[in-house]
């Protein structure tokens, strides 16, 4: 029944400074953005590979969700990148704090965070 994921979506604080963070800092390239007059709602729709997309939303005055490590819900997004290194140093040089690297303790796979403009935390995961 379930095919794959479809897309993630995220409600940002600041549509313009998320927009630039994803855009410009992660290189995800924009598929659409609407502007929905009804909603005063910005939805950008923004190519992840092939086959994924994430859905980044604008709302007036969104609620802050809570933000700790193990809080119930959706834990964090992660991409997959062929090198953690290079990915690392490229997050670093456009001024994205990344944690140590550390090695997945089950897959032996090398993996790092870092945080969107709104705290969201997002991980690296390599290949």
């Amino acid at each position: 029944m379930l095919k794959r994921i479809h897309h993630v979506a995220i409600i940002s604080s600041d549509y313009q400074v998320s927009k630039a963070f994803y855009t410009e800092k992660l290189g995800l390239e924009i598929a659409e953005e609407t502007f929905r007059e009804e909603r005063n709602s910005y939805k950008l729709d923004l190519k992840v590979g092939d086959s994924y997309q994430i859905e980044l939303f604008s709302f007036p005055n969104p609620p802050e969700r809570p933000n700790k490590p193990e809080a119930r819900g959706l834990r964090h997004l992660a991409f997959e990148v062929d090198n953690i290194g290079e990915a690392v140093e490229m997050l670093n040089s456009k001024g994205i704090e990344t944690e140590p690297v550390r090695v997945d303790e089950l897959t032996g796979k090398a993996f790092t965070f870092f945080k969107d403009p709104d705290g969201l935390p997002l991980e690296l995961y390599e290949r």
